[in-house]
């Protein structure tokens, strides 16, 4: 018979309450065997069955009790409930054999195929208690993986192999709880169905209980692995975070070795990437301090200072100076083989700085994976988040990640260049953020805009471009009108032979010219002055995915500097007015932004009187 799920009604039972209402219905039977007057034999081995059964019962009890009740419950609840319901079928047919009256005996007819029926349950019920035993006791001593199949799991073998997993987490030795783990986390890599099952059957919790076992890497990182191939969903997610996983989670972080802590932070990648609840969570309990402590690990101080001009990250000595002078001088800082600002932080942390000589002597390529691993957390953090992005530039994470810019390459490289675009966005829509974090005289400021202005003209993979490109868009509002370096390469990339490279070069631009902008139009005249006009003309030839930013950008350019000449020679009235219909279909506010762009080219172009009051921003 296949396993059913409980009902609430026993799963709020206690444990003890469950054990004991088999054993008292077996009680029942063996009075009512002796008082059958027919088919003695059939009661006398449907007794022998419950007898063999009662004792099982009995034997996981006091397992429950020795275990100060740290025994899994669930295969338990689910298999004692179903030797309950066929005790009590037995007790029923058994009393059926007890002598009545002639009518009585008449209307209850018993025959041989119902004793064999209720046999044949109940030796499930035998196998299944055997295999209930053997998960507990473990056919080797203790805890260890059952795979045997219980007639209540047989046509679905995967909760039966679940509850052997989870039950070796609780009881078993270390090995075969890393055994157990791995088991959980290829069935959890299978498909959907089975992350299920083993977060339904308590599979989290021991889990957590085995990351948080600082004993041993190796039992860490099982389990790591098999919670970051659960965290697929945001239901599962909050599964974590139910049983307090953020604490565990960020505490592990902070002080394991390299090889557990990368997939941590794999981990809260996940978690933050499928749960915006994670996010807060994660921050709550500060997980980007050591998120940036990692990701600046042996970044020399050196490396750190950089020129005026074409350098970024100078202010990050004034950083180191300030450390030196709330230091005790227990640590020289002209042998520097971590950052001034990493020791900083783990300094700062009861847990960190344990692990710090292994880290030191770590292979390149560990370092490496944990960089990539932290910069990929930091970017799914900061998603979406103006608080977690206001974190990140409060740890000085904006410089590291600028510097990692510069300096990376690869997946790395492009991580920290996600995270940027990230904090970006969020500074973008909120005011107080792009403030404090990307004033003009910023040190890091000026890093990050160095390092995405050298992306967008020297990288050769389109999507670091357009992430870079729409970064520099989301400070539109930052730059001054004299800070005339950023609109030069956007204003190159338009004519970009990539298509979405060209499309985001236009919809940053746009948002230099859009009427929020106080300075837009200043920088109208500065995108016309650097020939924009001719490239944007022919993304108005292009698909919709350009034609729309182009289409846009023109108008503004129209709306604020209409009285220059390289719009009337880029015979841009004409393309507005011969605009693809299907624009104003799909985004209806175009039509009236074209009318008055064209307005204020004829007025200046055509020699037009002007019958409606011009548009100003």
């Amino acid at each position: 018979m296949a396993a059913s799920a409980t009902p609430p009604a026993v799963e709020e039972k206690r444990i003890e309450e469950v054990l004991s209402f088999p054993i008292l219905l077996s009680d029942q039977i063996k009075d009512a065997v002796k008082e059958a007057d027919s088919f003695k034999l059939e009661c006398s081995e449907i007794g022998k069955q419950v007898d063999r059964l009662c004792q099982m019962l009995r034997s996981v009890a006091r397992l429950y009790t020795s275990t100060a009740g740290s025994v899994y419950e669930r295969p338990v609840r689910r298999i004692v409930a179903e030797v309950s319901k066929n005790i009590d079928r037995a007790l029923t047919l058994v009393r059926k054999c007890k002598r009545r009256n002639v009518l009585r005996r008449v209307v209850t007819i018993v025959s041989a195929a119902d004793f064999r029926k209720v046999l044949n349950l109940l030796e499930s019920s035998v196998a299944d208690m055997k295999w209930l035993l053997n998960i507990f006791d473990g056919e080797g001593g203790g805890g260890g993986i059952v795979l045997t199949l219980p007639p209540i799991a047989s046509n679905d073998p995967i909760v039966s192999w679940v509850w052997s997993y989870i039950a070796s987490l609780h009881l078993g030795q270390l090995n075969d709880k890393i055994e157990a783990a791995n088991e959980l986390d290829s069935l959890a890599k299978d498909n959907d169905r089975n992350k299920k099952i083993i977060v339904e059957e308590g599979g989290i919790s021991p889990l957590l209980k085995l990351l948080k076992d600082n004993s041993s890497p190796e039992a860490q990182m099982a389990a790591a692995m098999a919670l970051f191939n659960l965290a697929n969903d945001e239901e599962r997610v909050r599964a974590i975070i139910d049983e307090l996983g953020v604490p565990i989670i960020v505490q592990v972080l902070g002080d394991s070795p390299m090889r557990v802590q990368i997939w941590v932070a794999n981990l809260v990648a996940r978690m933050a990437e499928y749960c915006s609840l994670a996010q807060e969570d994660f921050a709550r309990e500060n997980v980007i301090r050591p998120l940036v402590t990692l990701l600046s690990f042996d970044i020399l101080m050196d490396d750190l200072k950089l020129k005026v001009g074409k350098q970024s990250i100078h202010s990050i000595v004034q950083i180191n100076k300030e450390l030196e002078k709330k230091s005790s001088g227990s640590y020289s800082y002209r042998r520097t083989l971590g950052s001034p600002l990493s020791r900083h932080y783990s300094e700062g942390s009861s847990r960190g700085g344990n692990h710090r000589k292994d880290r030191e002597n770590e292979k390149p390529e560990v370092k490496l994976k944990l960089k990539v691993s932290c910069a990929e957390a930091l970017w799914m953090l900061a998603k979406g988040s103006v608080s977690n992005s206001r974190r990140i530039t409060e740890t000085k994470g904006l410089l590291c990640l600028a510097k990692l810019v510069e300096t990376e390459q690869g997946e790395l490289q492009l991580n920290c260049l996600m995270a940027i675009m990230e904090i970006t966005a969020a500074a973008e829509s909120n005011a107080d953020l792009r403030r404090a974090a990307f004033k003009t005289n910023s040190p890091a400021a000026k890093a990050v805009v160095d390092q995405l202005l050298k992306v967008i003209k020297e990288s050769n993979s389109p999507k670091m471009q357009v992430s870079a490109i729409r970064s520099i868009g989301c400070l539109a509002r930052t730059f001054p009108a004299r800070e005339t370096r950023v609109i030069g390469p956007l204003v190159e990339q338009l004519s970009n032979r990539n298509l979405d490279v060209a499309a985001e070069a236009a919809n940053s631009l746009g948002k230099f010219v859009y009427p929020e902008n106080f300075l837009c139009v200043e920088h109208s005249k500065t995108i016309i002055e650097f020939k924009a006009v001719p490239p944007l003309m022919r993304l108005l030839r292009g698909n919709e995915r350009s034609q729309y930013p182009a289409f846009v950008l023109l108008c503004y350019l129209a709306l604020h500097a209409g009285n220059n000449d390289a719009l009337d020679q880029g015979r841009v009235r004409t393309a507005l007015e011969g605009a693809d219909r299907t624009l104003f279909t799909l985004h209806p506010e175009l039509k009236e932004l074209m009318q008055n762009a064209t307005y204020h080219l004829n007025v200046y172009h055509s020699g037009l009187l002007p019958q409606r009051q011009p548009y100003s921003p």
